[in-house]
């Protein structure tokens, strides 16, 4: 009996050793699956929007996202414009070209926010931003790369408001596949992690009534 449990026990250890080596490659399996689709969803062509919106608000942190949202505005797609993650340091003139008509538009209907220093922040500022003019649709202005993640973290603040994305796409991505750049490939696969803590969050902010509870007071 003894010597018998003493042969069984190394089997069931290198049994439980297999089960956590093949759930463990099925979990890459699937993460890397799921990066092919992400980084195949990524647009490489500029949007034409359209439709308009109650307000626009540009993320910061890409090239282009702040000139496009002015353009955006120029063309009259939105009333009102949030740049949000501006650095505190930042002069209002060094955010985009200047004309006659841009400058009117910042003195106007431009805002900007200096809080926000990630995408959470950026979702959060633009919900109290929404929630003071009464927006209920809202053009979202940032990289495509960017934008999924973007897209959920407003979702979750902005119940009930329409979202609008519109994708800016740098040259790099436009001109060459993403997969022939090491830069290019870092980033995307950096955006997808973040990507899927942020699903991941969302999927278990109902489980969490601490979460719920502080959101509903702020949407109040």
């Amino acid at each position: 009996m003894g010597a018998s449990k003493l042969a069984t026990a190394p089997r069931r250890k290198w049994r439980g050793i297999g089960v956590i080596s093949t759930v463990l490659i099925l979990a890459l399996v699937a993460l890397a699956g799921g990066f092919l689709v992400f980084a195949a969803s990524i647009s490489r062509e500029e949007v034409r929007l359209d439709r308009s919106a109650d307000g626009i608000v540009a993320l910061t942190g890409g090239a282009s996202r702040i000139d496009d949202a002015i353009e955006l505005l120029v063309a009259k797609r939105g009333r009102l414009l949030l740049i949000s993650g501006v650095h505190p340091h930042t002069m209002p003139a060094e955010l985009t070209r200047r004309s006659a008509e841009v400058e009117r538009l910042f003195l106007c209907c431009v805002e900007i926010d200096r809080e926000a220093q990630n995408t959470v922040g950026n979702a959060i500022a633009t919900a109290q931003w929404v929630r003071k003019h009464d927006i209920r649709s809202l053009i979202v202005v940032t990289s495509a790369w960017h934008m999924p993640r973007a897209l959920i973290e407003l979702e979750r603040e902005l119940p009930g408001v329409t979202l609008i994305s519109y994708p800016v796409v740098s040259e790099r991505m436009r001109d060459e596949s993403w997969w022939v750049s090491a830069q290019t490939i870092r980033l995307l696969m950096v955006e997808y992690v973040k990507y899927v803590a942020a699903r991941a969050h969302l999927r278990l902010e109902p489980l969490m009534p601490g979460t719920s509870l502080v959101s509903q007071q702020e949407a109040r």
